[in-house]
């Protein structure tokens, strides 16, 4: 069943990722950049995120669970940023992020789609 729905998904992922731009922008431009080399905000500067070790933008000081998590070599991925989004304190207990305002599946998968695709 889930191979079926791979076609859908990749003529989906388009619109998920223009849908998940008017997203970041209203939920989270406000602490953070998505595109590589612009200066960390309040938040760290999220372009090219997929791939990435967690808490790895040179630029920012990050709280230190999210420092723990990359000592163990935890990277973002699409549905570990969901899950993150879902409840960053549940992942990450004490990081110093406040929770988010998507409270919908398909907006975190759009914001997740939308980051996937910003150039490292």
């Amino acid at each position: 069943m889930r191979l079926a729905l791979l076609p859908v998904l990749l003529v989906a992922a388009p619109a998920l990722a223009a849908d998940g731009a008017a997203l970041f922008e209203t939920h989270c431009a406000s602490c953070h950049a998505a595109v590589s080399g612009a200066p960390a905000g309040a938040g760290p500067n999220l372009g090219g995120l997929m791939g990435r070790a967690v808490a790895s933008d040179p630029d920012y000081d990050y709280s230190p669970v999210l420092r723990a998590a990359r000592d163990a070599g935890e990277v973002w991925d699409p549905a570990t940023l969901e899950r993150f989004l879902r409840d960053p304190e549940a992942m990450f207990p004490g990081i110093w992020m406040g929770g988010t305002s998507l409270r919908g599946d398909t907006d975190r998968a759009a914001i997740a789609a939308y980051l996937a695709g910003q150039a490292p």
